[in-house]
């Protein structure tokens, strides 16, 4: 099913989605999370998941792919752990064959050559190729979780391209859009009017660039 909020985020660079956000006074900008290649990019809806430390014996790390439409965002909270991944090769494929838009972690994915080869988005903190199967289970899913400091709730839009990730809580998100929508448009007129002839300064000052990202309250 066609979602208009999703495909006007993917028209939008995650650099003009977090100044809409800072205009906005929201926090969405995930630290240090980044594509395992620069090609990637990633727009839907996210369906989340919080790991904890394995029990004893050990919980599942879950079969919870199967379960997932097309353009969903695989959100997985590992606690920012980077000693055990918690995707991998098996969880690529399926995930590519299934239409789902991509995978987001905090924490680490192995396996990187497949989803480089598939084109299949994955965002992490790094990869490497230890298990999390009797190190992590699974503690809940669909409920609100933390990636990269920011809270991730079931549902909540996620954009990400070369530059990490953004999230924009479903509450927010058409003033969001539409403020970063606004940013676009005053930049694409600012490198016309460059290629016009204009100076930067002058086209900044015409077009009002350093109130882009000024909060909307003030």
């Amino acid at each position: 099913m066609n979602d208009p909020q999703v495909e006007r985020a993917a028209k939008l660079d995650t650099a003009t989605i977090s100044d809409a956000l800072d205009r906005m006074g929201l926090i969405g900008q995930c630290a240090k999370i980044k594509p395992r290649s620069p090609a990637f990019r990633m727009t839907g809806r996210a369906w989340t998941l919080r790991y904890g430390p394995a029990d004893t014996p050990a919980g599942t790390v879950g079969d919870y792919i199967d379960d997932l439409g097309p353009g969903t965002v695989v959100v997985l909270d590992n606690g920012g752990r980077e000693d055990c991944t918690v995707w991998g090769d098996i969880l690529t494929e399926v995930a590519s064959s299934k239409g789902i838009a991509g995978t987001l972690i905090d924490g680490i994915s192995r396996d990187v050559s497949l989803c480089l080869e598939l084109g299949y988005p994955v965002f992490s903190r790094d990869h490497w190729m230890r298990t999390g199967k009797d190190r992590v289970q699974v503690e809940a899913t669909q409920v609100p979780v933390n990636i990269g400091l920011v809270r991730v709730c079931p549902g909540d839009l996620i954009r990400g391209d070369a530059d990490g990730v953004v999230v924009i809580p479903a509450a927010f998100e058409e003033k969001v859009l539409t403020a970063a929508e606004q940013i676009q448009s005053s930049e694409d007129a600012i490198r016309a009017s460059v290629r016009g002839g204009m100076t930067l300064r002058e086209a900044r000052e015409k077009h009002r660039y350093h109130h882009l990202q000024t909060r909307a309250d003030s």
